[in-house]
């Protein structure tokens, strides 16, 4: 793959103010802090809000981070599988709080949507475009039953956005990338209108580990390159355990990962951008880092993209 020019020039992200903390829901189900703890890696996580609302927030503050005019934006692209509305795509809602002028939907991918939609952004510059928002946002409380300690003890809301530009200096580029998708696993993590979410969490969890594997493998054949040439990983925040199986086999450590579950819970399509937010706050990424996103989900889907930072 030949790379070119390719930034991310402004990050925000949001959150509720009402925090759910593990202690919370022992009132509610048969489980204690540390069970949760032990096996998510989850202390606390976010509801209240909506998405259309955290994704402005979200925006706002990676448009201000930017320095640029809502005029200037291009298309925006909102990853999300808790829109406000069945119809239409919480997109358009976003663009108008925003004042922006331009196209706008909305992108289903679940957890992997911010990376498949950073992909996206991608193909939109090399047609032409200049900016374009890539927005991950979550109202997961509206589907979440937290009475049920297999799906409750996990998800909660949040949004993170990038302004993503063209660079011809060559400084910041897409160097690899991978989305896909296995439709054989809808039925271990998913929705049905007016309902909440199901899963299947041994099964999701031996899945996950294995799309991992794939996506992270292609994305650094496209880039020819290998996992010791990367700097920093910021994968979908589902399950810290999760994470760790996977590195074992991969060959990243947690050194190296940025993981901010245990105060955001699981924010699907918000937790990768989520997480890029507070590693940039935190100074963990420098010019000239190799950052590799992983994202993976219901679907089963996953994605991932190797960018280096300008």
């Amino acid at each position: 793959m030949t790379a070119w020019g390719f930034k991310l020039t402004g990050v925000g992200s949001a959150l509720p103010e009402k925090v759910l903390s593990n202690q919370d829901l022992t009132a509610w189900m048969d489980t204690t802090d540390e069970w949760i703890r032990e096996r998510t890696g989850i202390s606390e996580r976010r509801i209240g809000g909506s998405t259309s609302g955290l994704a402005t927030q979200a925006a706002q503050r990676a448009l201000d981070a930017a320095g640029v005019s809502p005029s200037s934006i291009d298309t925006v692209i909102l990853a999300t599988t808790s829109p406000d509305h069945i119809c239409p795509g919480t997109a358009p809602a976003v663009a108008r709080e925003l004042g922006l002028e331009c196209g706008a939907f909305d992108l289903q991918a679940a957890c992997s949507g911010w990376v498949y939609g950073l992909v996206v952004a991608n193909g939109l510059m090399l047609q032409g475009m200049n900016r374009v928002l890539v927005i991950g946002a979550e109202s997961l409380d509206r589907i979440t039953d937290y009475h049920d300690r297999g799906t409750g003890i996990l998800f909660g809301n949040g949004a993170g956005a990038a302004v993503v530009e063209r660079d011809d200096s060559g400084a910041g580029q897409l160097l690899g990338w991978d989305l896909g998708a296995n439709g054989n696993w809808v039925h271990i993590l998913y929705a049905d209108h007016g309902d909440t979410l199901k899963m299947d969490g041994k099964e999701v969890y031996r899945q996950a580990v294995i799309a991992i594997q794939r996506t992270v493998q292609a994305t650094l054949d496209r880039a020819g390159l290998t996992v010791a040439d990367v700097d920093i990983v910021i994968p979908h925040q589902a399950n810290v355990r999760i994470v760790e199986a996977a590195w074992k086999k991969v060959g990243f450590t947690m050194d190296q990962t940025v993981m901010i579950l245990e105060r955001t819970g699981n924010t699907s399509a918000a937790s990768i951008p989520l997480a890029l937010d507070d590693a940039l706050r935190h100074g963990r990424i420098e010019p000239g880092n190799l950052v590799l996103f992983v994202g993976f989900g219901a679907g089963m889907t996953w994605a991932s993209a190797l960018v280096r930072w300008a």
